[in-house]
């Protein structure tokens, strides 16, 4: 497998067998995978509070309920 250097580039070099373009510099990858990484957690997270306001929505329906039954 050889691979070319891409011109004007010092981080990326070219597959000649299937032509894909490749960055070869770790830090960019690392950097690549901290923003990942962020962009997950930041998605659990908010997946997290929103079942919590759900959670919370449900308790307020029962107290609310239950608040209706006592006062009749």
């Amino acid at each position: 497998m050889a691979r070319l250097k891409v011109e004007g580039h010092t981080s990326l070099i070219r597959d000649t067998v299937s032509n894909a373009v490749i960055n070869s510099s770790t830090s960019e990858y690392n950097i690549y995978m901290a923003r990942h990484r962020a962009r997950n957690k930041q998605s659990d997270e908010l997946r997290t509070a929103c079942k919590e306001i759900n959670s919370l929505k449900a308790e307020l329906r029962e107290i609310k309920e239950l608040l209706k039954g006592i006062v009749k």
